[in-house]
């Protein structure tokens, strides 16, 4: 397994160990889904300013927001022998606003949203109420097992 970590933002320094984390986060997410390891995956850190853009350019939301991801394959499930599933790009700017909202930690936010990102990249989603339920369940699970806790 292969995670491109990219910081593109200078607003805000992370933790020595969030990258570990985030890497410990995506192997539960894969191992949930039984899908190979042998995957590369990206993850970019950026700022409110550059999340707002590509919000627009690839959304048509002029606005901030946490977390975006770009799905390689419509359904992963589909693919024998998945190479790369995507790109997920988190605004650590946002998610420290959030962490501070929600009353838990910066990392427990970065992770959460990771996880949230990676269950999109392999094919799930919140559009419909079912979905959603199915979609936290996961989630749930995987910050469970990574021990990263609501506080």
């Amino acid at each position: 397994m292969e995670i491109l970590f990219d910081n593109r933002q200078k607003k805000l320094p992370y933790p020595e160990d969030l990258e570990e984390l985030l890497q410990s986060a995506v192997e539960l997410c894969l191992e949930e889904e039984q899908i190979t390891k042998e995957i590369e995956v990206s993850i970019s850190f950026v700022d409110n300013d550059e999340i707002q853009k590509l919000n627009r350019d690839y959304r048509g939301m002029d606005r901030i927001t946490d977390v975006l991801s770009f799905p390689q394959y419509e359904n992963i499930k589909e693919i024998e022998n998945p190479i790369c599933l995507g790109d997920i790009v988190i605004s650590l700017e946002k998610a420290f606003e959030q962490s501070r909202e929600y009353g838990h930690s910066f990392k427990r936010e970065v992770a959460f949203l990771t996880v949230h990102s990676m269950f999109h990249l392999m094919g799930y989603d919140h559009d419909t109420p079912e979905n959603t339920s199915m979609m936290r369940e996961k989630e749930e699970k995987v910050l469970q097992q990574l021990g990263v806790k609501r506080e």
